[in-house]
């Protein structure tokens, strides 16, 4: 699949998206957003993807934000449609995904930048990250989840100050609020990243995709976070997975999942 505006890779069981469009700092257009659903939807179909890596190119920014030249001069209706079309495309289908995605932070993820690693799974920052959601200053809101998403990973008191004042934090701020997992040097990060995601290949994708569908039950609107652990608990008993992970754990020696 050709794209554009973003770089796709794949090795060893993890696939790696990359915006790449370092003279907008890889903001995001529709066109980019369009290419990102494809290229996740392309990932997580693939049964020899375990994880997927999102990041950006370059060393200045994961996401500086959206393309506002795009936007600027939308009316009232055109710019919910476009809050509810990204949401749809990409922000909500990347945090609903079965497989693992972690956000690699490398420079600012600013705006649009930081809800889309905020939809991601977690979040691992270099230490020269800068991380905002600046819509304020602009005279509109966080549209692709901002709003929503900011205050469950730091607080509602945290996520409001940092929309009111529009202020960037740095990564090591980011680390301290719950808003990313670890802060490693930038030359470090890809390598930090790929160590996670080789922890988390050892285990189940069956299972793991049933995790993140229970966690993420916790956070929707009339949805039993517990009704829906205990029947994907219940599911996970019926595959293959949980027959060789008991069974390997009783033999002594490495389970070999598939997935099923």
């Amino acid at each position: 699949m050709a794209f554009e505006n973003i770089l796709t890779a794949q090795e060893n069981g993890v696939a790696t998206i990359t915006i790449n469009r370092p003279a907008k700092l890889n903001a995001l257009n529709k066109a980019t957003i369009e290419e990102l659903h494809d290229a996740f939807k392309a990932a997580d179909t693939d049964h020899s993807v375990k994880v997927i890596i999102v990041t950006g190119s370059g060393e200045k920014a994961f996401v500086a934000g959206a393309d506002i030249a795009e936007f600027s001069e939308f009316s009232t209706e055109e710019g919910a449609q476009l809050a509810a079309r990204g949401q749809e495309l990409l922000f909500d289908f990347v945090q609903h995904l079965g497989t693992p995605v972690i956000a690699a932070v490398n420079g600012f993820a600013l705006g649009g930048g930081l809800e889309l690693a905020m939809a991601a799974h977690f979040r691992i920052a270099s230490d020269n990250a800068k991380m905002g959601l600046p819509e304020t200053s602009l005279g509109v809101i966080p549209g692709y989840g901002g709003t929503q998403r900011l205050p469950q990973l730091v607080g509602k008191g945290r996520a409001m100050e940092m929309i009111m004042t529009a202020s960037m934090i740095d990564a090591e701020t980011a680390k301290a609020y719950g808003l990313v997992n670890h802060v490693v040097p930038q030359a470090e990060l890809g390598e930090f990243v790929k160590t996670i995601a080789a922890k988390i290949m050892k285990n189940s994708p069956a299972a793991i995709a049933a995790a993140i569908e229970s966690i993420n039950a916790n956070y929707e609107d009339g949805v039993n976070g517990f009704t829906t652990e205990i029947r994907a608990f219940g599911k996970c008993f019926g595959t293959a997975d949980f027959k060789e992970g008991t069974t390997a754990f009783l033999e002594k020696r490495k389970a070999s999942f598939t997935g099923k």
